[in-house]
């Protein structure tokens, strides 16, 4: 088992890409045990298979802040044939990262996932065509302003592709309205990678949009490109599998904020 939570955990800061390439270059392991569930722990709720709970490769227990949460991560284990693939278990691999690699280093990878407030897709605009442009502004203007009158933060476009520097405010407002736990921090750095957005990110996490507009908003260009020249089914089946780690990390997310609104 521990050659799969190095697989599925060995990424710090979470890259989901990362992983699954990975996985697709490592030989599946054979399902070793016959039955995944869900027992209360310290802090939280602990995955098992048959009855003993998974750890880390440093030996630490894989403990989750809601219940919802775990028993989905217990249905991916639950879900695996005769072999496993981590591929196919992205709410373990955000776990796995959790505890393995972020829990001890939030300011860390917040400060790694703040970077992309640097360059954000939201910032580079197409100069043409006009309906490209007009479903780039119908997209991603609203997340600019959000960020400018909440937050603070008020950041500089650019036509084309060259970076601008931009204003030390607004990287700093923006960076001050990151969540400060683990669970957050990491599924915020899953939809960063993803989407190529960190704005997207925060205002996602704040509930300023619905993850199926920052999804819609991250694929502008993509969209775009096959409304013109037809859907390319490589390009399509990769997106699916982007869609599914998205969607793990939404989940998180979701699982974070109720157990937080219940208070202690």
């Amino acid at each position: 088992m521990r050659e799969l939570f190095e697989e599925a955990a060995g990424q710090t800061p979470p890259d989901p890409q990362g992983a699954i390439r990975q996985a697709a270059r490592t030989p599946l392991r054979k399902r070793f045990y016959k039955e995944a569930g869900v027992t209360d722990a310290e802090d939280g709720f602990a995955i098992t298979l048959d009855g003993k709970p998974i750890r880390t490769p440093s030996g630490r227990q894989v403990v989750i802040p809601s219940r919802e949460l775990a028993e989905a991560v217990a249905a991916e284990w639950a879900a695996q044939g005769e072999a496993i693939d981590p591929s196919t278990m992205p709410l373990t691999r955000i776990a796995n990262s959790v505890v393995e690699g972020v829990v001890d280093r939030v300011e860390f990878v917040s400060d790694d996932l703040a970077k992309y407030f640097q360059s954000d897709l939201l910032f580079y605009r197409a100069g043409h065509p006009e309906g490209l442009v007009a479903r780039e502004a119908a997209h991603w203007d609203p997340v600019l302003f959000w960020a400018a009158e909440t937050l603070g933060a008020h950041f500089i476009l650019s036509e084309g592709i060259m970076h601008v520097k931009q204003p030390d405010e607004a990287l700093q407002a923006a960076r001050a309205a990151l969540p400060d736990d683990a669970w957050s921090v990491a599924a915020l750095h899953v939809v960063t990678t993803l989407t190529g957005s960190a704005l997207l990110a925060l205002a996602l996490a704040h509930g300023a949009r619905e993850p199926g507009q920052v999804w819609a908003a991250a694929h502008v260009d993509e969209d775009w490109n096959a409304d013109q020249w037809g859907v390319d089914e490589e390009a399509a089946a990769r997106r699916a599998t982007r869609l599914r780690d998205f969607e793990a990390a939404v989940a998180v997310l979701a699982a974070v904020k109720a157990v937080a609104s219940k208070g202690p």
